[in-house]
């Protein structure tokens, strides 16, 4: 069983629910190490002090700040925890709010929260059925790894899910950052018909199931193919835009593409024996007893 990364305790008003923090997710990028070009030799990062050249241990490392005009303010690790918030291990919850009210953007990471103990099992279970019936989520902050966090916690099934989140002054301005940030709509009215149209022809249920990280399935194929000295397969190059006089045809033909069913091979029938049917089989039966009788006929003509 995984070992939580966090223990402390929920607190709004005066209850206080103990629970374990768990890792929700987990990567599966393939791992590289660096390796110098032409030769096998592995590349190494060291703490180096830019002055002397020499290397520096760890323990021997303090964290400094520029203040301005050349001036360091320097700091250990014991200053730096002795001004740490929440150093009691409390999750504390500020307000509970609606979940379509938080902004995506925010989120960080998402974490399981499950019961600290056995005896906090009701009141877990109490606090989760309360907000699931009131479609409310929990904002609250704790501190993890020496690092503040805005939580936000929500039911999901028999658990509570924990999601770390930027601050405020944390997530950037678009307007500040980016070159262009489109206006108004200019498109013309079919335009914007048609790509309804594509929107709803490609709708459908959210099941995370179908999709798959297949650029790391071509990592790996890659190893594979370089391992056994195979050719190597390249991928097919990205799109080139559309060319805004083309929209509407391109609109239109991916929305016919989007509505055709999806190709199924042929099947292959094995040949069947079919047994006579009872008319067939009685209108055999006449035509041998009409035979027989024409045989019959013409032996006594013979004789």
């Amino acid at each position: 069983m995984a070992r939580p990364i966090w223990t402390g305790s929920i607190t709004f008003g005066l209850v206080s629910v103990p629970v374990g923090l768990y890792s929700a997710t987990r990567a599966h990028e393939v791992s590289f190490h660096q390796f110098e070009k032409g030769t096998a030799d592995r590349i190494r990062y060291q703490r180096v002090n830019e002055r002397t050249g020499d290397e520096v241990e760890f323990d021997d490392i303090v964290k400094g700040t520029d203040v301005g005009r050349g001036k360091l303010v320097m700091l250990d690790q014991e200053e730096l925890d002795a001004v740490a918030p929440g150093r009691s291990r409390s999750l504390e919850i500020h307000r509970f709010v609606g979940l379509d009210e938080i902004d995506p953007v925010f989120y960080q990471k998402t974490y399981f929260l499950a019961p600290g103990s056995d005896e906090t099992v009701k009141t877990y279970a109490l606090l989760r059925d309360a907000m699931s019936d009131a479609n409310r989520v929990a904002i609250g902050t704790l501190v993890m790894r020496g690092k503040e966090y805005l939580a936000a916690i929500r039911p999901d099934g028999n658990l509570l899910v924990l999601q770390t989140m930027f601050f405020a002054d944390e997530v950037r301005d678009p307007a500040k950052e980016l070159d262009r940030v489109p206006g108004a709509s200019k498109a013309k009215p079919a335009e914007l018909s048609m790509a309804a149209q594509l929107i709803d022809s490609m709708s459908g249920p959210w099941k995370p199931a179908d999709y798959r990280d297949t650029y790391t399935d071509r990592v790996k194929k890659l190893i594979k193919a370089k391992r056994a000295g195979k050719e190597v397969t390249v991928a097919a190059e990205a799109p080139e835009p559309t060319n805004v006089t083309d929209l509407l045809e391109v609109l239109r033909r991916s929305v016919e593409a989007a509505k055709k069913p999806a190709t199924k091979k042929p099947t292959t029938k094995k040949p069947t024996t079919k047994k006579p049917t009872a008319k067939k089989s009685t209108a055999k039966k006449a035509a041998g007893k009409k035979t027989a009788a024409k045989k019959a006929t013409a032996k006594k003509r013979a004789s």
